[in-house]
């Protein structure tokens, strides 16, 4: 939606949508070998360097590159002589390729969106040389926005409006725990796109409170306390 709103039109050809993983390589990304039928290599472009040559095409519109979970990657490794050529004061400045030897620059054209959860324990959020490259921007849980809330006056169900109100205060403990703070706090998507049949007791139960035991798990007593604040709050 954010490209589409800066694009000013939806425009799927322009955006492409890949997840980084531990194993995501620059050979996955820009260019690698990779086996083929015949028993042996051939060279191979990823899909950010198909992306680049598509928008020198057509320099005059925006493209977009979006990356989930780019925390995920080893993003030196993945972007590799490229990480300075993202900056903005080098696009459309080519450089020698690693693997073809040809010359490569990123159009100036080409948006990179990367998008973390912050409340991963298990990975540093980014390294520090990709971090000068990027703007930042932290999206909050929007229990509060317009459209949620019209979204959940629809639904015409108090234990709904009584559970948003109770995941709106929890997160207030969430945000005010120096082990955890605002990256933390519960999403609105547990509560989106509810069909006619819908469980807040398994959402309740098998979706938000097992998280809990991970956030308390070194309090019981805190962990309790908010578990059973939820359950109270949809009987």
């Amino acid at each position: 939606r954010l490209a589409y709103a800066i694009m000013g039109e939806k425009d799927e050809d322009r955006v492409k949508i890949i997840q980084f993983h531990q194993n995501y390589s620059y050979e996955d990304f820009v260019m690698g070998y990779k086996p083929n039928a015949e028993k042996g290599f051939t060279l191979v472009n990823g899909i950010f360097y198909d992306i680049c040559q598509q928008a020198k095409l057509h320099h005059d519109v925006p493209y977009f590159l979006i990356i989930d979970e780019i925390n995920r990657g080893n993003l030196s490794k993945i972007f590799g002589e490229l990480l300075q050529l993202i900056e903005a004061d080098y696009r459309d400045s080519p450089i020698q390729l690693a693997y073809n030897k040809q010359r490569f620059s990123v159009p100036s054209n080409l948006y990179l969106i990367g998008m973390m959860n912050t409340a991963d324990r298990s990975l540093a959020m980014i390294d520090y040389a990709l971090r000068r490259r990027f703007s930042f921007y932290e999206m909050k849980p929007a229990f509060e926005n317009s459209g949620f809330k019209e979204y959940v006056d629809e639904k015409q169900d108090p234990r709904l409006n009584n559970l948003v109100k109770a995941l709106m205060e929890l997160n207030k403990v969430i945000a005010d725990d120096d082990s955890l703070g605002n990256g933390f706090c519960i999403g609105h998507s547990y509560l989106c796109d509810l069909g006619d049949d819908y469980d807040l007791e398994s959402i309740v139960e098998y979706d938000i409170i097992p998280m809990l035991r991970e956030y308390w798990f070194d309090n019981n007593e805190r962990f309790e306390k908010e578990a059973q604040r939820l359950r109270e709050s949809i009987k």
